[in-house]
């Protein structure tokens, strides 16, 4: 099989990915389904269940490919492989081997420490996703892509005053939304 991509960053492929290029689609998989799998099958033994987990992950990431923001393809896929297999188990009736399954989750994860951080990341992207699009994507270079503001500054053809702006903007508005869960907004704090 011709692979005319494999030499892509997953920055490229993102980038294909979101026009809907196959051939993008097709070397992600290829790069990242045994891995995923093995993943998978670390946290939940089971063969079959652990393929149609990494399938479903995958006609999920071609079917959102055009609208999805993601800001670290790796990190996604796995954060999305987790999350599938914390449903499949929370869905099922508990036996032992769920809970140990479950366990597995908390201490397996190559991209993050456990499923509490996950779902503190998920409230705070879905509170970034909130700020306007010129604010938002200040944000992300400045606190995601840890670009200086000079940086900022001149990647967007904006004054650094501005991306400043922006940046204390987004801060406000993201501890007020988040100061209703005091956990959350501590660890938002901390972030931020």
């Amino acid at each position: 099989m011709k692979r005319p991509l494999k030499n892509s960053s997953n920055e490229q492929l993102q980038i294909l990915l979101k026009k809907g290029n196959e051939s993008a689609f097709n070397e992600i998989y290829i790069r990242y389904w045994k891995i995923l799998y093995t993943y998978a099958y670390r946290i939940y033994t089971e063969e079959k269940i652990c393929e149609d987990i990494v399938q479903e992950v995958f006609i999920s990431l071609w079917h959102k490919s055009k609208t999805i923001e993601i800001v670290n393809l790796e990190g996604y896929l796995f954060r999305a492989i987790k999350y599938k297999i914390t449903t499949y188990i929370r869905d099922l009736k508990f036996t032992s081997t769920h809970f140990e399954a479950l366990e597995n989750i908390f201490i397996s994860s190559p991209s993050e420490k456990n499923l509490e951080y996950q779902e503190l990341e998920e409230s705070l992207f879905l509170e970034i996703d909130k700020l306007t699009p010129k604010c938002k994507r200040v944000f992300i270079l400045s606190r995601v892509e840890q670009l200086s503001n000079t940086e900022i500054s001149q990647k967007l053809d904006i004054s650094i005053r501005t991306v400043e702006k922006h940046i204390s903007d987004a801060l406000k508005k993201l501890k007020s939304s988040l100061k209703t869960n005091h956990i959350i907004g501590f660890v938002i704090t901390m972030f931020l």
